[in-house]
């Protein structure tokens, strides 16, 4: 009997899958616990055309944090932090300083977790952070420390 997988099934297949399994598999498993239903043609458009959807909004999706890449790797992000004698800072500039800094000055919001700084930024000076976006973008954002 040919069913489409509604979730991934250990053992069986991934979700959006056409298998052929055996009937009672199907009646006595699959079908009871909603995993699978049968493949009609009915169902496999009906999956396709969801499937087609999803691919979509996944292009819109990248092209979006495309965009937003793009923009953030022209901006310069300035924030200001107490220091002590020779430039060092007390303690390091955190990534939500830098994103309070950058939806304050610029207006884009980006969230804390997509940054990653290299090393603990404890000094005076220009620096360069990634930020992952999405997972196939990644962008440059420059950030310029400087005193109160």
């Amino acid at each position: 009997m040919k069913v489409i997988l509604q979730t991934d099934v250990k053992g069986t297949g991934k979700k959006g899958q056409i298998l052929e399994v055996a009937d009672g598999y199907a009646r006595n498993f699959l079908f009871p616990k909603k995993l699978a239903i049968e493949a009609t043609t009915g169902n496999i458009q009906d999956i396709s055309h969801k499937k087609a959807v999803e691919d979509r909004r996944k292009a819109k999706e990248k092209e979006d944090a495309i965009q937003l890449g793009n923009k953030l790797n022209a901006l310069l992000i300035e924030v200001k932090t107490k220091t002590g004698e020779g430039g060092r800072l007390f303690g390091s500039v955190t990534s939500k300083e830098i994103v309070d800094a950058l939806k304050k000055q610029h207006g884009v919001e980006v969230d804390k977790r997509k940054l990653e700084i290299k090393e603990p930024i404890k000094a005076l000076g220009s620096y360069e952070v990634q930020v992952k976006i999405h997972p196939e973008v990644m962008a440059k954002l420059q950030v310029h420390v400087s005193a109160i």
